[in-house]
């Protein structure tokens, strides 16, 4: 996407359910004090939706993001019961949202593991959540046995790949490594890893290849992080992945996601809407920021997506303003006013 920088940018802004009306509050003020160029579209999903539509998805919201083709969202609750499927998948495969780009960077030194710096490239609408998947009645239960079949397509498998090179190159990345489980599941899987293994000869001398197999990555996960520079894989193995990198780095409470398509990109928090803590003034509105940096340098605003990330840098470390969930007493709402005195 190329803008003028004085050019105002269409986005739709969904503030979510649970916590996300707080948060978004916050990334939202903090992008204003940055300048960032973005015109919101508000739009409602999930169960405040629903209380008007009777759709945690109303066709208005999917309107405004067709119009946009760029979105920033708060968390969404799907409504438990009455066949609602899966906001998030919904939005995956209305808009083909193909790739999902989860960063792992350690913001707080100190822990556990410490200068953590991968980025999982997932696969977002194919493999074995496609939801294939039904019973097969055995005497007299009608559960007596479960099926469930996935899909990877060689053409589905090129596009991520070459999204995941690409990406790596572009962004100075140096290694790329395929994540399958090739000796198992030697059709499903293998057809991914001979496709990216195709894509990757396209690269050869601009960035490194190698490739695991999904149970021994999660080992080494674990031994040694640091090998890791970007992780390409299928849906199942990089929605597990995702969450264990998130951990390596102080929980998802710091996770940004990106879900990228060719005509749409929608940008969120990995955590839920944690409805235990909604409206009592102490979520950590950090991983949708992190997320709306993403989202700065989809737009081509690079300077002012690394403005905002050290701005988190500067109040995560410099000041120690933390939330409880990083150990601090800050509330959401002086993280937010310490963020504000960092960018302007």
């Amino acid at each position: 996407m190329t803008q003028s920088h004085s050019t105002p940018i269409p986005a739709t802004l969904i503030p979510g359910d649970g916590i996300g009306p707080e948060i978004v509050k916050s990334v939202v003020a903090v992008l204003a004090a940055v300048g960032a160029p973005f015109a919101w579209d508000v739009q409602k999903a999930g169960m405040s939706a629903v209380a008007e539509s009777l759709d945690p998805l109303p066709e208005p919201t999917l309107v405004s993001i067709r119009r946009t083709g760029l979105a920033l969202k708060g968390p969404l609750t799907t409504p438990v019961g009455g066949g609602f499927r899966s906001i998030n998948v919904r939005l995956r495969e209305e808009f083909k949202l193909y790739a999902n780009v989860r960063p792992g960077q350690t913001l707080i030194p100190g822990g556990r593991y410490d200068n953590i710096d991968i980025v999982m490239v997932r696969e977002n609408l194919e493999g074995l959540y496609v939801g294939f998947d039904h019973y097969i009645p055995i005497d007299n239960d009608p559960h007596g046995a479960a099926i469930s079949s996935g899909v990877n397509t060689r053409a589905g498998s090129r596009r991520i790949a070459r999204y995941a090179f690409e990406y790596a190159v572009r962004h100075g990345r140096k290694k790329v490594t395929i994540v399958h489980k090739a000796n198992i599941l030697k059709a499903l899987t293998g057809i991914f890893l001979e496709t990216a293994l195709e894509i990757a000869k396209e690269y050869e001398g601009r960035v490194v290849v190698d490739e695991r197999i999904v149970d021994a990555c999660a080992m080494q996960l674990v031994l040694n992080p640091w090998q890791f520079d970007v992780i390409l894989t299928t849906n199942l193995f990089g929605d597990i992945l995702s969450d264990e990198i998130a951990g390596l780095v102080g929980g998802l409470g710091l996770a940004p996601g990106a879900n990228i398509g060719e005509h749409a990109a929608i940008f969120e928090a990995v955590h839920g809407s944690a409805p235990d803590i909604a409206g009592k003034g102490i979520a950590n509105p950090l991983a949708l920021l992190s997320a709306a940096a993403m989202m700065l340098d989809h737009v081509n605003r690079l300077d002012l997506g690394n403005r905002v990330r050290q701005a988190i840098h500067e109040v995560l470390i410099t000041d120690g303003i933390r939330t409880q969930d990083l150990g601090g007493k800050a509330t959401t709402a002086e993280v937010t006013e310490a963020l504000l005195k960092r960018v302007q």
